[in-house]
């Protein structure tokens, strides 16, 4: 799933079930176990988050382990040179806090997908003119469903919107009507030291609600 650099309107390509699981804090010798438990619960955007240890080696073991139609991705990627690191550890999708019009011109030079975190109309666009093929609003709490509609009101219909942020299974339904397009997950999906019957339970748990919504 190369994005080329040819355009900007090739944009982020959403999976049938677009929810983005967001591993903070996750290790390398659990990597694959918990891959492999959210792949088989039908989840097939994984993100993670650089800014803690091994992050790196979670996305090469990741992205070893699982089928080609997973896309594997880096959050928190604050820089040019993390973005080359993740291209070289095997990742495909950068996803960031903030919108830095030069993490996403690299990313397309990259050959990557590009998910900038924006939380106003004016970085939504600022992002969509550096280059980035989608946007992350974040925090999705700052940015409820009657706002996001008023946003696809002017954003280019193409465009991928994802809320990320205190996302709930229940909270998919409104949002999903104002215009969003998918979600990313954190903590109320993965978080350290959960086992994997609980994380397939609540996986299985946001698939069906997006099942249910669309």
């Amino acid at each position: 799933m190369n994005p080329g650099t040819s355009t900007t309107e090739h944009f982020y390509p959403l999976p049938a079930v677009p929810l983005i699981a967001i591993l903070r804090g996750l290790t390398p010798d659990e990597a694959v176990t918990v891959g492999q438990c959210l792949f088989d619960a039908g989840v097939r955007v994984l993100e993670v988050p650089l800014n803690r240890p091994g992050a790196l080696a979670c996305i090469t073991s990741l992205r070893a382990a699982l089928p080609p139609d997973v896309l594997i991705g880096a959050g928190t990627v604050l820089s040019p040179q993390a973005v080359a690191d993740v291209a070289a550890a095997g990742g495909e999708l950068i996803i960031s806090p903030d919108c830095n019009p030069e993490v996403i011109r690299t990313t397309r030079e990259r050959g990557l997908w590009s998910l900038p975190g924006v939380s106003t109309p004016t970085e939504a666009f600022a992002a969509l003119r550096a280059g980035a093929q989608g946007i992350k609003i974040f925090p999705a709490e700052a940015v409820p469903p009657t706002v996001v509609k008023a946003w696809r009101a002017v954003l280019p219909a193409a465009v991928p919107v994802i809320p990320v942020g205190g996302i709930t299974p229940e909270s998919l339904a409104g949002y999903t009507a104002a215009g969003a397009n998918g979600f990313g997950i954190g903590s109320q999906l993965y978080a350290p030291g959960r086992g994997t019957d609980e994380l397939a339970q609540r996986a299985r748990a946001y698939v069906d609600a997006w099942k249910a919504v669309v």
